[in-house]
């Protein structure tokens, strides 16, 4: 029998799914072949409507071999497991002549745990009862959920924290999960035959396709300890997302809290003198934190080195000390025992990795209004590890909207340890970028206009030039309008301004969550929609309800962001351009993707209004607009609000 060609395959899945055949969808889809037949690696720019992830999965399927699928957001996970991949083996199953198999996996805490809903979370003395579902009053938000979650557990069949809808708190399903370090193993836990997560890695061992995330691809890098099946194929989509959750995987934290959570866990289950050390360096640490101001710390402080070498050595003595005692007397040890190691081996690895003082790490002290002070620690880059880790031994296909900045591929495969595409040499991931375009008409559907007359946007005070422009580009467009600001306190003043000024909603981002946020947004065209950053990627709203993008400034990183300066810093050290690799990388990302929203459908038509004159005046004006979509592009402010208002009577006239 011949093998079915994949323009055969490509056409029964798009069919299947109900959607049209795109030339950029065809082109992926062979550049994918080729990359996974050769073992290679890919970097595929795929705009808005191409259909990619059909572009990928054909191909895969095809190929026969395991792929791991890793995404960022949890609606492209359920997209990919409820509709894309389903529909697509159905298509391809009589061209196959098999049916691939498929299955969701994520980490150990998003599942469910039987043994911690049965026998009750094991509670610290000053934290209330022992039994979870009796400390926490019934009439209570707290004891609403876990009564709901007790009734769900009959019901689920994954016991995916994701299935639960609508969901429920982070307070409230810490009471029912565990991390894999808390986990006590299927072999030990009375509830292992049972269990959610086991059940879940069981099916990802049988399936030729396994969609996960990209923080548990991290930990699979990052841990050594393999958490994915083996595969041949790695497809990395959301791949713009990929280099943030690697750090944010592999940043640790120490907080006076959490240390102290993990004194109260270890007191009963080590002898006295291992426990009061603990406890007199937790005190000492808990002073030094008192006095912590926010900011980078190029050298760890006297002080608190010393109160971090007290903890990490007091830590070190209380997991000892935990391994060789038993105290009958403790209701359900062996979990008991499991909190208390992962609580304390967590303060040790920080506190040993912060005194270790390497150079390839930032460590920094942040306040939290809530939370209080804290120490954090994170690589200065994960570029050598996701070369290491990441494009050894399989083929790697990394897609996205927005992967090429400024007119190439370099700066992304940079960020993930890739040399310039072409270079040659020994243990150097060969590589290859491609650029698949978008069905949409740029040129036709989008106006770019740059409020070039505005002042410069300085780091503090009002704008009231900028709220003046605000309110009359959303005036001309009859609301219809999607605010997209660089920090929430700019966003809600803007929100306050506008609805002191005009009668359209404003809806703004933290006054409901944000996916009744955007259903609201998408409901009534006159509605406004204001807020910060997960709105740049997250809003999908195709159609007459958003007309106009607005950014308020560039988004680039906060000049005292500790991370982000400490990055600049190492490029300029090492004769680079730190401001072009990763501040203006940063906001070249971020404007990309917010001006994605814009144009998601054919028939979509309207504004992005960039309100800096930066973007038209600067020197790195024209790398951000060469990321960006190829809208036709205006500095005239009466040419944008008569585009505006053209725009929205030819939508009060379609309805």
């Amino acid at each position: 029998m011949t093998k079915p060609s994949l323009p055969d395959l490509l056409h029964a899945a798009v069919t299947a799914v109900g959607g049209t055949e795109r030339p950029g969808q065809v082109s992926m889809a062979e550049a994918v072949a080729e990359a996974v037949d050769d073992n290679a690696h890919l970097l595929v720019q795929a705009g808005t409507g191409t259909g990619k992830s059909l572009g990928y999965l054909v191909p895969a399927l095809a190929h026969g071999e395991r792929v791991v699928v890793a995404t960022a957001t949890l609606a492209l996970q359920r997209q990919l497991v409820e509709r894309d991949l389903p529909r697509t083996v159905d298509a391809l199953h009589p061209l196959l002549r098999r049916r691939p198999q498929f299955a969701m996996l994520k980490g150990r805490s998003n599942y469910l745990c039987l043994h911690r809903l049965h026998e009750g979370a094991p509670q610290d003395e000053e934290e209330g009862l022992f039994d979870q579902f009796e400390a926490a009053a019934p009439s209570s938000k707290l004891g609403q959920d876990l009564l709901r979650l007790r009734d769900w557990s009959d019901e689920t069949e994954t016991g995916d924290r994701d299935d639960l809808t609508p969901g429920v708190s982070d307070r409230a399903w810490s009471q029912i999960s565990v991390s894999s370090r808390e986990c006590l193993g299927a072999t030990k836990c009375a509830y292992g035959a049972e269990c959610f997560a086991e059940a879940a890695r069981e099916r990802a061992k049988l399936a030729d396709v396994v969609v996960t995330n990209h923080a548990l691809l991290a930990i699979d890098a990052i841990e050594g300890a393999p958490v994915l099946p083996k595969h041949e194929v790695l497809i990395v989509d959301e791949a713009h997302e990929l280099v943030s959750r690697v750090t944010g995987v592999a940043t640790g934290e120490l907080t006076p809290g959490q240390v102290n959570r993990a004194v109260r866990r270890a007191a009963k289950l080590v002898n006295e003198k291992a426990a009061d050390a603990l406890l007199t360096a937790s005190e000492g640490f808990e002073r030094v934190m008192e006095l912590a101001l926010p900011g980078r710390l190029e050298e760890v402080p006297e002080d608190l080195g010393y109160a971090l070498m007290a903890l990490r050595d007091a830590a070190r003595t209380v997991i000892s000390a935990l391994g060789g005692t038993r105290d009958k007397s403790v209701q359900d040890e062996d979990a008991v025992r499991k909190q208390a190691m992962a609580s304390v081996e967590s303060i040790h690895n920080v506190a040993e990795r912060i005194t270790q003082g390497s150079e390839y790490d930032v460590v920094w002290f942040e306040r939290h209004d809530r939370f209080g002070a804290s120490v954090r620690v994170a690589p200065l880059s994960v570029s050598g590890l996701l070369r290491e880790k990441l494009f050894a031994d399989r083929s790697v296909v990394l897609t996205s909207a927005t992967l090429k900045l400024g007119g190439d591929f370099n700066g992304v495969g940079a960020s993930l340890g890739l040399a310039p595409e072409g270079t040659a040499g020994e243990d150097i991931p060969q590589w290859k970028g491609l650029d698949v375009g978008s069905p949409f008409d740029y040129p036709k559907q989008g106006i770019l206009y740059v409020a070039r007359h505005l002042a410069t946007p300085g780091r503090e005070g009002s704008r009231t030039d900028m709220l003046d422009e605000l309110a009359e580009l959303v005036e001309a467009a009859g609301g219809r309008t999607l605010g997209l600001f660089s920090s929430m306190r700019a966003a809600q003043a803007a929100a306050e301004e506008l609805r002191g000024r005009q009668d359209k909603p404003i809806l703004l981002q933290g006054e409901e969550t944000l996916g009744e946020l955007i259903k609201n947004f998408a409901a009534d065209p006159e509605t406004c929609l204001f807020g910060t950053l997960s709105l740049w990627q997250g809003v999908d709203v195709p159609g007459p309800s958003c007309q106009l993008v607005i950014m308020d400034r560039i988004p680039f990183p906060r000049p005292d962001d500790p991370l982000m300066s400490a990055r600049q810093k190492a490029v300029e050290d090492a004769g680079g351009n730190g401001f072009m690799a990763v501040a203006a990388t940063h906001a070249a990302l971020l404007m990309a993707q917010g001006a994605g929203r814009l144009v998601r459908a054919m028939g979509d038509k309207g504004v992005v209004a960039v309100l800096d004159p930066r973007l038209s005046n600067a020197r790195y004006g024209s790398y951000l607009r060469a990321s960006l979509p190829d809208f036709w592009y205006t500095t005239d402010r009466n040419q944008a609000r008569r585009s505006l208002a053209a725009i929205d009577a030819a939508a009060k006239t379609a309805q």
